[in-house]
């Protein structure tokens, strides 16, 4: 039957088709006056009342009393029980706490089914929009009721950037802060509020590692700022920068991860959070103190009728069961969980960072938190660290699932499914503009247990298309698995992503000073058949799929990556990663290829048994360019592996079954927030010769809706503009860009655009000065540990770069072969394995069976070709 119930937004009639029998009362028992109350389903709208009887016809309003009926009418369930949310915005004044009254019973669920546009908002509107007085292109608006604290701000569903900028003054770090060079912030607005930002990724040209790893962004704010002197929040400060040294290893910390001499990492990348930053249109700053929204709308933008959010809640669903009673048997389908944000880095606890969004917290964190064993006082266990909160979060849950929903516009991390969350799935879902991690699997603070009541374990994340994420803590990754059992993540898609894609594991770290790995539960994880593409848009050191820790006690239990295809990795770093204590790991039938070092790697020495050898691991019958030969190495077993020549010669049956199946495929083309020029590139770098820059710069990964096709390069000096424009794919392939046309002698700063159908987005920070002039004329060095790997018809050709590159980086290499061919070779691997000297690899194809050939690499820079490597290799036959 056909039923009119409920509204959509701005009282727009919808009509629902209801399943046969949905509005027929059941027998047996009831609860309340209701007699007709049992197993009857509830219907909810935004404009219901929660006065209603929660029928077709008469919904109620929120979801709180939905909850409150339906934990009536759950312990009498015949059938699965329906909660039929109406399309529209429900605007949330707190989560939606739900327990195990809240279960499902009898063998039946309890689904809380949306339209696909029902919407479940933590957030509030921003209106009464008035120009700035003295500020042309400035407005403001009052901070509306309930919003105390944000850290985002969203214009038609496309999230702005916080008011940013280079430092005005240098900076000094002391014990507590900084030495300015001028007072400057101490004059600012609200010094308190402003927050500095200490991006890593791999130092690169004139671009600075800040941060405290290469694949690490720690946020501290300001505790304020008396004349030159500036003094950073306690305990982010000491977390940040203080490391205990284990006093018989030098140079070694306690914690093991990241540098234990942390005193380039205090070197702030930007400033953000301030209203003297405000000169960018597109950018934001909110006075808590005046209790006044100040924004800069980009061309196009008219805030009487732009929809503009901004978030208060932290969280939109908490569905918290106990290991006594836990939450079960229920499905939420249909939603979008949007406009959520996380305020823990905005207070003196700031965003220490360590890695995948973990962080260090506490008055003496850096000295005490999962140190365990390492130190007296150390918490346990070992590496223990902090996880950042999900705005939507599921704890003690069984038979949980979230499907056909969309994860978008959130603040911390999206989904939790942790602390003892069992037999649950996440399916044909979409995970975009994310600040943070996109799902997170299990914890790290229960490594071993003698009970299954915490274990995280069969939880299935399957078919969900993840991208364009982390947004704001960019060392964050779309899939996190810690100590979980049984565990499948399969057939996602994940492509524009900042940093690693999927990262398993945990606790490896102390092979680093020759210990085994913290013991824990996993066994039996699965990553299979995901697509994965386009990832480490802008931090380094991670994978496509990174591991770390022991996986199971056997090869047999031992973790599974299997079936994937991973290629087109911009950082440095590995397809699949091997990283600390990885043991028992089997990777097999993969498609791996263009990435920044290796394909797979590393292998690390198993400390459990002091006998010498390496993690127990199989890498088997891949496809890749890395062209290891078959080889047992100590317990570590390479063989059967195929060398890739092109993506195209990869077994077509691996490629088509990879990342979404076919039911799920159109989350691809479902489109999430606004269409609106996309975010700015990140981690601007050049350098200059006679008469011309280069730069480089990590490319955007969160477009809005419409692809990159180009980029704007600016080059500001003199009093005087030069720009140039690169098509998306040219960089993609050189991933640098020229700018002629300067003036020798003049200091010139960079900004780069994106640019997308919808237009251009603001300018990058800058690149630091840089000034064009002639050079001596010195060539690079000769690339070293040049070699080739063959097989009958391809060879895989590896080297590391040189160890000096005379006047200028190196921009690519030349391989030639003893053929004729001279082949160049360029990208971005080019650029960022030069610093730290890690290895190079090309494919050469078209070689005859059992033939001897002799090859040549040699580096190129903007000076010239240097001296060449040469070496031979015959295929086999």
């Amino acid at each position: 039957m056909l039923t009119k119930w409920g509204s959509k937004r701005r009282r727009t009639a919808v009509v629902v088709l209801l399943g046969a029998g949905a509005l027929l009362a059941t027998t047996g028992p009831v609860a309340a006056a209701d007699p007709d109350a049992a197993g009857r389903d509830v219907y909810v709208s935004p404009d219901g009342s929660d006065r209603a009887s929660g029928t077709a016809g008469h919904p109620v309003r929120t979801l709180d009393q939905a909850r409150d009926l339906v934990r009536q009418r759950a312990p009498h369930l015949t059938r699965d029980l329906t909660v039929h949310l109406a399309p529209g915005v429900f605007r949330l004044t707190a989560p939606l706490r739900l327990d195990a009254r809240d279960s499902g019973g009898n063998g039946h669920r309890v689904i809380w089914q949306g339209r696909g546009d029902t919407e479940l908002n933590g957030g509030v509107r921003v209106t009464g929009w008035r120009p700035v007085a003295g500020r042309p292109g400035l407005f403001a608006a009052p901070a509306p009721a309930g919003l105390g604290n944000t850290r985002q701000l969203y214009v038609d569903g496309v999230r702005e950037q916080r008011a940013r900028g280079p430092l005005p003054v240098t900076v000094k770090a002391t014990a507590t802060g900084y030495t300015a060079s001028a007072d400057t912030l101490a004059h600012w607005r609200n010094p308190k509020d402003i927050e500095f930002v200490y991006t890593a990724g791999e130092a690169l040209w004139n671009i600075q590692r800040d941060g405290l790893g290469q694949w690490t962004e720690p946020r501290c704010p300001l505790a304020g700022a008396d004349g030159t002197t500036i003094t950073m929040a306690q305990p982010c400060w000491d977390n940040s920068t203080k490391r205990l040294l284990f006093p018989d290893i030098p140079g070694r910390s306690v914690n093991m991860v990241g540098p234990a001499d942390l005193t380039n990492g205090r070197h702030p990348t930007y400033a953000e959070n301030a209203f003297e930053l405000l000169d960018t249109p597109g950018e934001w700053y909110f006075d808590r103190s005046a209790r006044v929204v100040y924004y800069q709308p980009k061309p196009g933008q008219d805030l009487r009728r732009a929809d503009v959010e901004m978030p208060v809640l932290e969280k939109l669903v908490d569905a918290r069961g106990t290991a006594a009673a836990p939450i079960h048997d229920v499905a939420f389908r249909g939603l979008r969980y949007s406009y959520a944000t996380w305020l823990t880095p905005s207070s003196p606890e700031g965003f220490s960072e360590i890695q995948a969004g973990y962080t260090i917290t506490g008055a003496d964190g850096w000295a005490v938190q999962g140190l365990c064993q390492f130190v007296p006082g150390g918490t346990c266990p070992y590496a223990s660290w902090t996880r950042e909160p999900a705005n939507v979060s599921v704890s003690h849950g069984r038979r949980v699932e979230f499907s056909d929903s969309v994860f978008a516009h959130l603040g911390g991390a999206g989904l939790d499914l942790i602390d003892g969350t069992k037999e649950s799935r996440v399916r044909g879902d979409v995970f975009t503009d994310i600040s943070g991690n996109g799902v997170q699997i299990g914890g790290v603070d229960k490594p071993v247990t003698d009970t299954d009541a915490d274990v995280v374990r069969d939880v299935q994340v399957t078919d969900n298309h993840l991208y364009g994420l982390p947004r704001e803590f960019h060392g964050g990754v779309p899939i996190v698995d810690g100590y979980t059992v049984r565990n499948s993540i399969s057939h996602n898609q994940i492509d524009h992503v900042g940093y690693s894609a999927i990262s398993v594991g945990w606790g490896g770290w102390p092979d680093k000073i020759q210990r085994p790995a913290t013991p824990n539960l996993s066994h039996d994880n699965t990553v299979s058949d995901n697509l994965i593409f386009d990832y480490m848009l802008m931090l380094d050191d991670g994978g496509g799929i990174y591991t770390q820790g022991i996986t199971g006690s056997s090869l047999d239990d031992g973790e599974k990556v299997t079936g994937n295809v991973v290629h087109d990795q911009w950082g440095l770093g590995k397809a699949v990663y091997t990283d600390n204590g990885n043991t028992y790991e089997t990777i097999r039938g993969n498609v791996l290829y263009g990435t920044a070092y290796f394909n797979v790697g590393t292998v690390h020495v198993d400390y459990r048994d002091g006998l010498g050898n390496n993690d127990p691991t199989l890498i088997e019958g891949n496809y890749w360019e890395q062209g290891d030969r078959d080889k047992v190495d100590k317990g570590a077993i390479t063989r059967g592996n195929r060398i890739l020549a092109h993506p195209s010669d990869a077994p077509a049956a691996i490629v088509a079954n990879a990342g979404l199946e076919p039911a799920y495929r159109g989350l691809l083309t479902r489109q999430v927030g606004g269409r609106a020029p996309a975010e700015a590139p990140s981690r601007v770098g050049t350098f200059a010769v006679a008469g011309k820059l280069y730069a480089t710069w990590n490319p955007t990964f969160a477009f809005n809706n419409a692809p990159v096709t180009a980029y704007v390069v600016t080059a500001s000096g003199g009093g005087r503009t030069v720009s140039t424009t690169v098509s998306a794919s040219g960089f993609e392939k050189r991933a640098y860009a020229e700018v002629p046309g300067l003036t020798d002698g003049t200091a010139y700063t960079v900004t780069v655009a994106a640019r997308n159908a919808f237009g251009t987005s603001e300018p990058s920070l800058p690149a630091a000065p840089v000034t064009p002039g002639p050079k001596p004329g010195a060539l690079p060095a000769v690339p070293t540990n040049a070699r080739a790997l063959p097989d009958a018809t391809a060879a895989s050709i590896r080297w590391n770069p040189p160890a000096t590159t005379g006047d200028t980086p190196v921009l690519g290499y030349v391989i030639t072969v003893s053929d004729g061919r001279a082949i160049r070779v360029e990208g971005r691997d080019a650029l960022v394995t030069q610093p730290t000297i890690k290895g190079m690899t090309r494919v050469v194809d078209g070689l005859n069976p059992a033939t001897p050939y002799t090859f040549t690499v040699a580096a190129i820079t903007a000076t010239g070709t240097g001296p060449a490597a040469t070496f031979t290799a015959t295929t086999t036959a």
